[in-house]
């Protein structure tokens, strides 16, 4: 067993493979993961973000939950669960083998792709499912670099990955297209899951799983706080320089003389024969009544004079009643009044 390093996952692994070496590379970290080597192949890898070989096989109906547990119990001891498998009739090789390859590399996936992670060897160690398949770790390491391009391209955010997946309440179009995947995991998320919690509730890759969620990120249809950026600035207005104007009405003098406006920076004229009054102008309709008060002068609509109930409106206030309209059914109206008088 090597001594706990922080490194990258895959360049240990390159050595690991150059020495032909055979056990367990363990990731820590988040989500982590194994990657099991047998002189120096890659023959199984595992990952909390990515559904096992047995999660897949129940998950897709392909296998029943109790086959895969009776498996379990036979073969784990000597590492045979997969050939017990193929033996009982329950898989075919080749079936075995192109599920074990596709939850390898995407538990790989999950376990090499961060730059640096603590990682741990323990050498001589095996992995209960048994040798399957042997894959070139370089192989291996490849597609890790490819994958990850492939969702930058997509939606660059891994944030996405491991974020609760909560969709949008309302579209951002009139019309969107989903294919069959991406609207098996939008009915499925419910706020509370993630990406991880999709892939094995569904039985699908996890890697697979991250790639829809990425598109429906980049087409806007997921709820993504973490990821969203800064809300814009308000605006401030400026403020207005010009000169305060007193908007307070005029109080009227008690002998109703005219008011005469005085202008600033205005020469006086020259004194001469008092001018003759002018005629008092004629008071403006107004709709307010002026009621003084000790805190000053308070401008009120007028009070309507109350009526009696039944009493009709004065002729001033009264309006013509409209034309009936030429498609009424004055006989109709007629009976209907005649009706609710007799029910009073």
């Amino acid at each position: 067993m090597t001594p706990s390093t922080t490194v990258a996952p895959g360049r240990l692994l390159a050595q690991v493979a150059g020495e032909r070496q055979t056990g367990a590379l363990v990731v820590g970290g988040h989500p982590g993961g194994a990657v099991y080597v047998l002189e120096g192949r890659i023959i199984y890898a595992e990952s909390a973000a990515a559904p096992g070989v047995g999660e897949l096989l129940t998950a897709s109906g392909r296998l029943a939950g109790r086959t895969w547990q009776h498996a379990l119990d036979q073969g784990t001891a000597t590492a045979r669960v997969g050939r017990m498998l193929v033996e009982h009739g329950h898989l075919t090789q080749g079936e075995l083998e192109l599920c074990v390859l596709g939850a390898t590399y995407d538990a790989a996936y999950f376990a090499l792709a961060p730059p640096d992670a603590p990682v741990q060897f323990h050498g001589g160690v095996t992995h209960w499912l048994g040798p399957v398949v042997h894959i070139d770790p370089a192989a291996v390491a490849r597609e890790v670099r490819r994958r990850a391009k492939m969702l930058d391209d997509i939606f660059p955010d891994p944030r996405v990955d491991t974020a609760v997946v909560t969709p949008i309440a309302r579209p951002p179009r009139e019309r969107i297209t989903l294919t069959a995947p991406q609207w098996e995991l939008l009915v499925h998320a419910d706020g509370q899951r993630t990406p991880a919690d999709l892939a094995f509730l569904l039985g699908k890759a996890g890697f697979a799983t991250i790639q829809e969620l990425r598109r429906l990120a980049a087409a806007g249809l997921l709820d993504l706080p973490d990821v969203r950026g800064k809300a814009p600035e308000f605006v401030r207005l400026p403020r207005s320089r010009g000169t305060a104007v007193d908007a307070r009405r005029a109080h009227p003098r008690r002998d109703d003389s005219p008011t005469v406006p005085v202008v600033s920076g205005m020469r006086p004229a020259a004194p001469g024969p008092p001018a003759p009054d002018p005629p008092a102008p004629a008071p403006a309709p107004s709709a307010l009544t002026e009621e003084t008060s000790a805190h000053g002068t308070v401008y009120r609509p007028p009070r309507l004079a109350r009526r009696k109930p039944g009493a009709k409106l004065p002729k001033e206030v009264a309006a013509e009643p409209p034309p009936p309209h030429p498609g009424t059914d004055e006989v109709l109206l007629k009976r209907i009044r005649t009706a609710l008088r007799a029910l009073r």
